[in-house]
């Protein structure tokens, strides 16, 4: 409980930091600021001061307002305390990226060179990393982890499927890494491949698994145990 207070504190300062810095911004953006960046490095989309400000920030509150409501509304609440802390470090690493996010674009936009793209590959790869070093630890529910049909009817498909999610989102994430530290196009279209073949990949397996499940259903609470009701044999 702790862990996870400490961080949503540094969640909320991290979107306070981004508030401060778009306000202190605000007078010296010109009127049609860079938003997105194409794989050359430029930017191929332009967006009025306003969205610079409050577009990335936005997104960030909204998303972990709707992290921190999941487990009151979750059928699968009570699993949540079994994960709390890494669920507090899954918010944590959200926010903290898309703040490094808005920091580059705010940057961008003051006339600083800054590699947007190459922040936002690096970035995400670091994301990748530590997100499946947590992944395996993320219990059953409808909101976080990867959510297939066959991961949310089998307890055994949901366990077994974010085990190897883990090992792949490392791996996918160190091309990431790569990638962005690199730089060239063709470094990016691999890693693209390559990470679109490893999802395949976890979506058949997450089905494979299913159908040795021999607890598997069609309910939100499927493969897990049932109470023996009075009568049964």
């Amino acid at each position: 409980m702790r862990g996870s207070w400490r961080a949503d504190g540094l969640c909320l300062l991290i979107l306070l930091g981004m508030a401060v810095a778009g306000a202190l911004a605000w007078p010296h953006l010109p009127e049609r600021v860079p938003m997105h960046w194409g794989l050359t490095g430029g930017p191929d989309r332009y967006g009025s001061r306003l969205e610079a400000v409050l577009f990335v920030p936005g997104v960030t509150l909204g998303v972990y307002l709707l992290m921190l409501l999941a487990p009151r509304i979750d059928p699968r609440s009570a699993n949540y305390p079994r994960f709390a802390g890494v669920y507090a470090f899954l918010r944590f690493l959200f926010v903290a990226f898309m703040g490094a996010m808005q920091g580059a674009l705010l940057a961008n936009g003051l006339g600083l060179e800054v590699p947007v793209n190459r922040v936002a590959l690096v970035g995400l790869g670091a994301l990748l990393v530590l997100l499946g070093n947590s992944l395996g630890k993320v219990q059953p529910n409808w909101f976080v982890g990867i959510r297939t049909p066959w991961t949310l009817t089998s307890t055994l498909s949901w366990r077994r499927t974010h085990r190897l999610g883990g090992w792949l989102f490392v791996m996918g994430g160190l091309l990431w890494l790569g990638a962005g530290l690199w730089g060239a196009p063709l470094a990016i279209y691999l890693a693209v491949g390559l990470s679109a073949l490893g999802l395949v990949g976890l979506l058949a397996y997450s089905y494979l698994v299913w159908r040795q499940d021999p607890e598997r259903g069609n309910g939100p609470t499927a493969g897990e145990p049932r109470e023996r009701r009075a009568g049964d044999a």
